[in-house]
């Protein structure tokens, strides 16, 4: 299993906020099944402020790539990334485009671990 993290941003706007969560209170079924389907197999979103950390679990093969194409022939997620975009911001360091960013592991606690 591959873990990766990820960063974004909310609009600083509490309404937005509390809609963002809401929608996430309930995310619809063709979407979770879009995340199994590339082969993730756990993900979580936290919030802090208007800052985003999500976590993937993800099995052996996973490809954001892969993920992305996906995603991009798939109309319900397209949906799904229409209506959320409304409450997203790019990071400042984010390329053109890009919403979440992965974010580099810089330290992990245990007996004989490397970073």
């Amino acid at each position: 299993m591959n873990r990766y993290c990820l960063a974004l941003d909310l609009r600083d706007d509490p309404d937005a906020i509390r809609l963002y969560d809401a929608y996430h209170a309930n995310v619809w079924p063709e979407i979770k099944a879009s995340i199994y389907d590339a082969g993730i197999a756990d993900m979580e979103i936290y919030r802090t402020a208007n800052r985003l950390f999500m976590i993937i679990e993800a099995l052996p093969g996973f490809s954001f790539g892969a993920k992305a194409a996906a995603d991009a022939a798939n109309p319900k997620v397209q949906e799904w990334e229409r209506l959320m975009e409304q409450f997203q911001q790019a990071l400042p360091w984010a390329k053109p485009g890009e919403k979440w960013v992965v974010m580099e592991k810089v330290f992990k606690l245990g007996k004989n671990t490397v970073i």
